[in-house]
Parts: C-alpha cells; structure tokens; sequence
C-alpha cells in the first residue's frame, strides 16, 4: 500500500502511479509498502540537516526502512519526502507542470529506497538511464533529468 500524505492540495493519483511505475521497472511488488509526504521547504531542510548534515532545502530526502508489515508481512520500503516549492519552482525552471515534476521525484524517490544512488557517475548513469525508462512508461519521456 502506498500512504500518502499531503499539507498541499496536489492529485495524489499521480504520484500513486509513479511510485507503481518504478517498482514495477525495478521487479518489485508495485504494491509494495511505502510512505509519500508532500510537504515544505522548512521540513525538508531539517531533515536535510539533522540526517545528511546539509543545512539547505532540497526536493527529495527518502529514508528507506527494510521493514515488514507486522499484520500483512510485506516489505515496507520507507518514507519518501517531496519539497512541493521546490518541486514548483524546478517545474517552472524546465519548463514542465508541477505535476510532472512531483512524478519525477517519486520515481527518484523509490530508486533511492531500492538501494540506487548517483553519488558517482556510473552509479548515476545507472539512476539517470532507469529514471527516464519510468518516465517514459508514465508518458513523461519529454523531461530532462537533471544533472546535480
């Protein structure tokens, strides 16, 4: 099941759909167990801080769990947290609707719990190559992943 949280009105359906599209890309249970929560830039920057050591706001932080549901027994994967200004001002950036913004960062989000990184640039071409084959799937082909 995937929970997702809001303190924006934001169409979670889409985000829903990534989150199901990139565990479905990476062989996973697309119904497996995970946590989205849209919120602000003030969150995002104390998580950022307390749990990176980076005192500055970002558009993603995922915190993966390796759990399992005591009641169902299925893989929780984490939490995935989404800067919904930041996710808004990177759309206006590149020229693309929050929405599609929002989709990209769950799809990044979910990499990251499944143990994907881009702090090197294999690693990153790796996360980079399986992003755009999400995005594609979602009919988001058009969006440039960024490099960092």
């Amino acid at each position: 099941m995937i929970n997702i949280e809001s303190e924006f009105d934001f169409p979670t359906e889409l985000l829903e759909r990534a989150a199901r599209a990139a565990l479905t890309h990476q062989k996973q249970s697309p119904d497996a167990d995970l946590s989205i929560v849209l919120t602000g830039d003030k969150r995002l920057q104390q998580l950022n801080r307390d749990y990176l050591g980076i005192d500055a706001p970002t558009d993603v932080l995922s915190f993966p769990a390796s759990e399992a549901d005591p009641d169902t027994g299925s893989p929780y994967l984490g939490d995935i947290l989404l800067s919904i200004p930041r996710a808004k001002a990177q759309a206006k950036a590149a020229g693309h609707s929050l929405e599609s913004e929002a989709q990209l960062l769950v799809a990044h989000g979910v990499l990251h719990l499944l143990g994907h990184d881009h702090a090197k640039p294999k690693e990153r071409a790796k996360m980079w190559k399986a992003q755009a084959e999400i995005l594609e799937s979602l009919g988001l082909g058009k969006i440039q992943i960024r490099e960092e």
